[in-house]
């Protein structure tokens, strides 16, 4: 009974057959698309904002052209596939701001120089992307065998989405608090000094975490709890495990030059916060009656571009009110 109710849930999102080719073909592109990064910042510069938004655009227009792939390459299923892929990828892209304005609290906080961050977010981003494939295997295996565990990701989503809704800017400082120090403190020597971009170094002839190491612990603790937020939400779209994975990676794959884009953006977009909660209220409501009822992809995907779209022109707005109250 249990299996028949999830077959039914499952055949309400597309189900395609993906030959080990195109895993294969995947994974290679994604390790050419990291070692052609790895090279370009193989020397510790600080990055300006130009290259901070060439980069975006040129990780955003690789996301979008795997979409066309996507739509190209599984025949008369590409259209949904394509539109299941789009949510995924807009939504893991939405939650990641969040995850980028806590980096920037990080750094911060650990007092790390701009030029060695990107070092840090590389490598953060390569055991991301190795976590995110465990959480979505385990995710997409779960919800097969166990079709209720759909409601309860979803009333978590829910939740979640509250909570982020009503939080307050001292929020992020509570998230970037760093428990992982004090926990590598008890495995190995952590030293305040640099040793140019090397994460291990010697002190008194004994190897030790330089804060660049400590930094990349946290930073993986930290993308554990975004991903217990943005896998449900993408599996909520999509129960395909290429559409998902891929879509995730092309989405975390652009997040460091997001971060050098975005970080100090907070301030410009004043209710960026409440439309990321808004989201995950709707994919988690969208998650709980899935089994009952199921709203169309590109429903979902314009309801989803729909709420950036108020939160941009709202911070604007509001932006310009704040400009102007001091002259009335």
């Amino acid at each position: 009974m249990t299996l028949a109710k999830a077959s039914a849930a499952s055949d309400k999102f597309v189900d395609l057959d993906v030959p080990p080719w195109a895993w294969i073909a995947l994974l290679a592109a994604i390790v050419v698309m990291l070692g052609i990064d790895l090279f370009r910042h193989r020397e510790d510069k600080q990055p300006t904002f130009r290259d901070a938004a060439i980069e975006s655009a040129a990780w955003v227009t690789c996301g979008l052209a795997f979409s066309v792939i996507v739509w190209l390459g599984f025949g008369e299923q590409g259209g949904q596939a394509f539109g299941e892929y789009i949510s995924g990828y807009l939504i893991e892209k939405s939650l990641s701001v969040d995850n980028v304005f806590v980096w920037s609290m990080l750094f911060t906080t650990l007092a790390i120089p701009l030029k060695y961050q990107h070092r840090v977010l590389f490598w953060g981003i390569f055991g991301a992307l190795a976590l995110r494939a465990l959480f979505i295997g385990a995710g997409t295996a779960l919800i097969t065998s166990f079709w209720w565990l759909l409601v309860v990701f979803g009333l978590f989503l829910v939740y979640t989405g509250v909570k982020v809704y009503r939080h307050r800017n001292d929020d992020e400082e509570e998230r970037t608090s760093t428990p992982g120090l004090g926990l590598l403190r008890r495995f190995m020597p952590v030293t305040d000094k640099y040793d140019g971009h090397n994460f291990f170094t010697k002190v008194n002839g004994k190897r030790a975490a330089t804060p660049l190491f400590a930094a990349l612990v946290v930073v993986e603790l930290t993308d554990v709890i975004f991903a217990v937020d943005s896998v449900p939400a993408i599996l909520a779209v999509s129960h395909e495990t290429f559409l998902v994975f891929s879509s995730n990676a092309f989405a975390i794959l652009g997040l460091r030059a997001m971060y050098f884009l975005l970080a100090d953006a907070k301030e410009r977009f004043h209710y960026l916060s409440h439309a990321l909660g808004a989201i995950l209220v709707f994919v988690g409501i969208k998650m709980t009656v899935g089994h009952w009822y199921h709203l169309n992809t590109y429903v979902s995907l314009a309801v989803i571009v729909a709420i950036l779209a108020a939160a941009v022109v709202a911070s604007i707005l509001h932006n310009r009110r704040q400009v102007e109250a001091p002259a009335g």
